[in-house]
């Protein structure tokens, strides 16, 4: 039987399970800085939460996918690691922007209390902007990138 122990299956493992439980803690931490958290009972919140945190691992299977189909070689992650760590970080925060406008201007899904930070011009929200640059980059440390250092 061949080990995969540092390859492209463990990393994929490890980064998955960093975005699952990273998004999970983050989900219901940034609960406050939504309207749900006032007009909401408690199980229509762990409710929210944990569906956000199924759309969030499927955000960063979907956006890792896309970054090693378009960018990606047969020898990752030993080569361009970085290169499909940024390009995934990049498709998730492009699709977090696009997500928030959709949810939030157009179909009014979601709103944000006024303790919410929000990006001016863009106007999307501190925390779900900075959730997909800090736990995607923590999730990719963690998953080989002290290993794979291109």
């Amino acid at each position: 039987m061949v080990s995969d122990e540092s390859g492209w299956l463990n990393v994929l493992r490890r980064y998955l399970a960093a975005m699952a439980l990273g998004n999970l803690f983050w989900e219901f931490a940034q609960m406050p800085l939504y309207t749900l958290w006032e007009t909401g009972s408690t199980g229509e919140i762990v409710v929210a939460a944990l569906h956000c945190t199924a759309g969030d691992i499927l955000i960063a299977m979907s956006t890792l996918f896309a970054a090693l189909f378009l960018i990606g070689t047969s020898q990752w992650p030993a080569a361009g690691y970085r290169l499909v760590a940024l390009a995934a970080i990049a498709f998730g925060l492009g699709y977090t922007i696009f997500s928030e406008w959709l949810n939030i201007d157009v179909r009014a899904a979601w709103a944000y209390r006024d303790l919410m930070p929000v990006i001016p011009v863009i106007g999307v929200g501190l925390s779900p902007f900075a959730q997909w640059i800090v736990l995607p980059s923590l999730a990719f440390w963690f998953a080989g990138s002290k290993r794979y250092k291109n």
